[in-house]
């Protein structure tokens, strides 16, 4: 019979302790749990009254005043109208019909001579706006092609 008491006992104080333990001490709410997060009601707004942010080129960043050399020379970006020679070996690309030299999706060419596998020197001008389907690489229109 002593047995049975001290178990009863030992239960009213595991509830009650269990019941409390989700509780702060100031208002007697439970403390919200991960899943129970508060919502966002907000979203902080800036300062009118501060600088605005200038917008930077990720590409070419300006100098930063005591960090000499970072952002002040960079090689230039090729342009649409740059045309350039590219030599290696060509890669398929992840979707049918695509091929890759150098990190450029090879548009147009000599098919016979633009295979993946094979050696090649192409000459023409990146595309980057062009929209393709192969998912990968900067768009390349090839002006001429032959194997190396």
């Amino acid at each position: 019979m002593r047995t049975i008491r001290i178990a009863a006992a030992a239960l009213i104080v595991c509830t009650a302790l269990t019941a409390c333990a989700g509780q702060d001490a100031g208002g007697g709410s439970a403390a919200p749990t991960p899943t129970e997060a508060s919502p966002v009601t907000e979203l902080p707004t800036p300062d009118p009254t501060g600088p605005l942010p200038q917008p930077t080129d990720p590409v070419n960043p300006p100098a930063q005043p005591g960090h000499p050399g970072k952002g002040a020379v960079t090689p230039p970006r090729p342009t649409a109208t740059t045309e350039l020679t590219l030599t290696g070996r060509i890669e398929a690309g992840v979707e049918p019909g695509c091929l890759l030299l150098d990190g450029y999706l090879l548009l147009g060419g000599p098919r016979e001579v633009l295979t993946a596998g094979a050696t090649v020197t192409v000459t023409g001008k990146p595309a980057p706006g062009l929209m393709t389907t192969c998912q990968q690489g900067t768009p390349f229109q090839v002006a001429s092609a032959k194997r190396a």
